[in-house]
């Protein structure tokens, strides 16, 4: 019965709801066509005696009412607080119509249907003889308020908000929509470092929120006339970080300038060297690009209403462009948890239409979450450009390396001698070669066959047999994996013959015994030169010589930083058994590009992140001394391109190779091993018992562990006990009377 009741209920107030709307469609017809019924014409004549010229008002009103009570089904007759605030604005607004008319003629106005009709002369008048015409309308516009409080069930400071933030937002949107049709095409170099964009929520009417737009830095300072003085200074600038954000960068106006900065010839260096010119690399023209501020704007508003929806009620506070990553800093609300934004990362991806997201959560030095969606098109850092910045030109090392640019348009440039060792790890086709053809290049542009070398291994024998030839080479490009291990050892030998001069000279490291003898023999010093050892694939050589690698590379890392060498390691199978504990630990820096696996990126980083890579170029930067890593976009570097520095280098000087470094060292027999004396009575014993086992031999014979365990296998090798076999004893393989024929004469 009582579900029977709730029916009629909801079925009477359809009726009643079908009915409002049918009063309120006449109403509306006999106001646009009048004289069309004697029904229509008595509704014409009664809104216009009630309502005047607000006569329209009216049947909108029964159309909401009768709308809101037949579709939704209300169960309850009593008006809310909306309907008594529609209701007053109704009445307000027709004072108003009605405030133009004279107070004496207001009754005969409003019965003829002029102004606000009979309902606007009361009013009006009654207002008017009681408080005057400025006091009526301070009521009436005290009404309207009061209306819309009661309408949209809001305080009045949000009201206000609201109504400045869309009319701040209409304003801007007319401006922007006559100065940008669509969009706005504009060069990179006409591109302001950081622009505003201005986000309203219109469903909360929120207060307006600033986030700052952070583009590609492209500073067009240009060099002073006095280019040989700009040369001459280059490296009296050394920054203490580890790696340095570069936004200036130096445009030269010809490559003549370019060629006379980079040129110049270097103290210390045989006057017929000159470093090779930035001309050998191409000058890629900006290309124009469209900058979407539209879709940043879309995507900051996608990215708050996903997180919201996962009742994270975050807002975006600023925004970095890079090459290929926009990110977008978020400060999340107190009491929610950081993981909890982290484990979202797919959902945000699905909803930004992207391949895959990447959460760095938190920004070091930031109280702000990263949240890296990749670009729709990635432009390319080449490397010239990087090689044109300041930082690079006026660095002090010759061991000035620039990696590429970082989520905010900044080159990354660091100095190898303060890595001081290097781990390159990436899968195939990721930009783990190019990223060492840049890192080779920038050296080669920086530093003369007297000041630095190169010994490099490529058991793959076609990634870095290009720079075979070139003055800087130690000795030809190693590709046997056997001879790696040999031109390993050589390079801790030479980092000993170093430390022995160090010794004799009283100084600790390279740089003071290279500034010692330039004191004591200015004409004839002949200052050591730095070295670099360049692995290109570490896998190979750990399946051929494992030991012997491994043994190699950990006293390198660890010794060899003082004497000026340092090493450059690179795989791209980046497996514990490959990237063993020893040689992470030993080489504290470390650049990862895309991975397959969460474990490959902990295995590099020891954190996870690479597997989210693009490729292509984009790396993860984990710099010694750093909290976190920085995510780059790195340098382009063609083949023709490394074709042409390299056949400039070879006309320059011939190399000078140093014959030791391959020649395979004789193998130091091993002395005979020394049979245990108790090995027959061990022998007789397992012999005895059918099967062999260390734990008995030590029950038996009264000795430790180490004895016994030696003792068994002595007789896997002489094949008197079987092999292991998991939990199953080693079975015995010598007869009684094989023991008395081998140990009859014992």
């Amino acid at each position: 019965m009582g579900g029977s009741g709730k029916a009629k209920e909801s079925l009477k107030l359809e009726i009643i709801g079908i009915t409002l709307i049918a009063m309120g469609v006449l109403g509306l017809l006999s106001i646009l066509l009048p004289s069309s019924g004697i029904v229509i014409d008595f509704f014409d004549k009664l809104l216009k005696t009630i309502a005047g010229e607000g006569r329209f008002l009216f049947p909108l009103l029964l159309v909401v009412l009768g709308a809101k009570l037949a579709l939704k089904r209300s169960r309850t007759t009593t008006p809310s607080d909306r309907m008594y605030g529609a209701i007053l604005l109704f009445i307000v607004l027709l004072t108003f119509c009605h405030l133009i008319i004279p107070v004496d003629d207001s009754f005969r106005a409003g019965l003829a249907g002029d102004g606000g009709g009979l309902v606007g002369a009361v009013t009006s008048f009654i207002l008017r003889k009681a408080f005057g015409i400025i006091g009526t309308y301070i009521i009436l516009i005290a009404s309207i308020i009061i209306s819309l409080l009661l309408m949209t069930n809001l305080s009045l400071p949000a009201i206000t908000k609201g109504f400045f933030s869309r009319l701040v937002n209409a304003i801007k949107s007319v401006l922007q929509g006559l100065d940008n049709f669509f969009f706005t095409k504009v060069d990179d170099d006409q591109i302001m470092p950081v622009k505003k964009a201005v986000i309203i929520n219109d469903s909360e009417a929120t207060p307006t929120t600033e986030v700052t737009v952070v583009e590609e830095k492209e500073h067009t300072n240009p060099i002073n006339k006095g280019i040989p003085a700009l040369a001459n200074s280059v490296g009296k600038r050394e920054t203490n970080s580890n790696y340095k954000h570069t936004p200036e960068s130096v445009n030269y106006d010809s490559d003549d300038e370019a060629d006379l900065l980079f040129s110049n010839d270097t103290p210390g260096v045989a006057s017929n060297y000159r470093l090779p010119p930035l001309t050998l690399l191409t000058r890629h023209l900006k290309p124009k690009n469209v900058r979407l501020n539209k879709d940043i704007n879309e995507n900051i508003r996608i990215l708050e209403e996903t997180l919201e929806s996962f009742g994270v009620n975050a807002k975006v506070l600023q925004v970095s462009r890079g090459p290929a990553i926009t990110r977008y800093e978020i400060h999340p609300p107190s009491g929610i948890k950081v993981s909890r934004i982290v484990g979202l990362a797919d959902d945000i991806a699905l909803a930004m239409a992207a391949p895959d997201v990447r959460i760095e959560a938190p920004i070091p030095g930031k109280a702000a979450v990263g949240i890296e969606v990749p670009n729709k098109e990635i432009a390319t850092v080449h490397l010239r450009d990087l090689l044109e910045t300041q930082e690079f030109g006026q660095a002090k090392s010759k061991l000035t390396v620039v990696f590429g640019k970082d989520i905010a348009g900044n080159p990354i440039v660091s100095d190898l001698a303060k890595m001081p060792h290097l781990l390159i790890a990436g899968a195939t086709g990721s930009g783990k070669s190019v990223c060492l053809n840049t890192l080779i290049a920038s050296i080669l542009f920086k530093a003369s066959p007297d000041e630095v070398k190169f010994l490099m291994i490529d058991p793959k024998m076609v990634e870095l047999a290009t720079y075979n030839s070139i003055p800087h080479l130690v000795s030809p490009v190693v590709t046997d994996a056997r001879k790696a291990a040999s031109s390993l050892r050589w390079a801790t030998r030479e980092m000993e013959r170093r430390y022995a001069l160090f010794a004799s000279a009283g100084v600790r490291d390279i740089t003071r015994y290279n500034e010692l003898i330039k004191t004591k023999d200015p004409g004839n010093a002949k200052p050591l030169p730095l070295m670099v050892v360049i692995i290109d694939e570490l896998a190979d050589l750990m399946m051929v010589a494992p030991a012997d690698v491994e043994d190699a590379i950990c006293r390198l890392a660890q010794m060899a930083r003082a004497a000026g060498i340092h090493l450059v390691v690179a795989t791209q199978r980046p497996s514990v058994d490959v990237i063993t504990g020893l040689i992470k630990a030993n080489i504290p820096s470390r650049v990862s590009f895309a991975v397959s696996s969460q474990v490959d990126s902990r295995t590099i980083l020891d954190m996870g992140g690479a597997e989210k890579l693009l490729g292509k170029g984009d790396m993860l930067f984990f710099p010694v001394g750093a909290t976190k890593p920085i995510r780059v976009q790195g340098a382009f570097l063609s083949d023709r391109e490394v074709d042409n520095l390299v056949q400039y280098l070879k006309k320059q000087a011939e190399p000078v190779y140093d014959d030791e470094i391959l020649i395979e060292e004789p193998e130091v027999e091993q002395p005979a091993e020394v049979e245990d004396e108790l090995l027959p009575q061990a022998v007789l014993i397992l012999i005895e018992a059918g099967h062999a086992s260390i734990s008995m031999l030590q029950r038996r014979l009264h000795i430790g562990y180490a004895r016994a365990a030696r003792l068994i296998d002595t007789m896997e090798k002489r094949g008197i006990v079987g092999g292991y076999e998991g939990s199953k004893p080693r079975a015995i393989l010598m007869s009684l009377e094989q023991y008395h024929q081998t140990f009859k004469q014992r």
